[in-house]
């Protein structure tokens, strides 16, 4: 099992930043204009490393420490890159009881991530939710919108490699 997150190094390019700099030169202006420029920034790199964070705060004027405060209060925004296929394992009661830890751990085995990181490739990402609502499913594992329910640690390879291919 992965035990300590890994560094994913920056790889923004120049294109990425142009476009975030026209957008904080259009919006600056406006009140209110921090939360759509970290949404605009996040759509533009997938996440809110402190690189953008500095082109934004500079853009600004406004302290690095409160772009960061906004970035961590706000669940939308991550300061981690996403993988293109996002699993979710949920925690809640009835899947925990059901096996769901396990699962969650195989997957840190299997992609070689802890919660919240990305892998190397970019393929996966993976979090711990809470209750997703389909505890009649339980232990209930979610990659992108698929649903897949009732799984079993020896489910969890099988299930993942078909996202592999995709």
């Amino acid at each position: 099992m992965a035990s300590e997150k890994k560094e994913v190094p920056f790889d923004g390019t120049r294109e990425q930043e142009q476009e975030l700099i026209k957008v904080i030169d259009e919006l600056k202006h406006e009140k209110g204009c921090l939360m759509p420029i970290m949404q605009k920034a996040q759509n533009i790199y997938g996440y809110l490393p402190i690189e953008v964070q500095t082109i934004i705060s500079d853009g600004l004027g406004v302290p690095l420490e409160k772009i960061y405060g906004v970035a961590t209060f706000y669940s939308q925004f991550s300061l981690t890159p996403m993988g293109k296929h996002k699993i979710s394992v949920c925690l809640g009661t009835a899947c925990y009881i059901k096996g769901a830890g396990d699962i969650y751990n195989k997957l840190m085995d299997i992609l070689g991530i802890v919660g919240g990181e990305c892998t190397a490739d970019g393929l996966f990402s993976l979090e711990a939710c809470r209750c997703v609502g389909a505890c009649g499913l339980a232990p209930v594992m979610i990659i992108d919108d698929d649903v897949h329910g009732r799984i079993t640690v020896d489910d969890v390879e099988g299930i993942v490699n078909n996202y592999r291919e995709v």
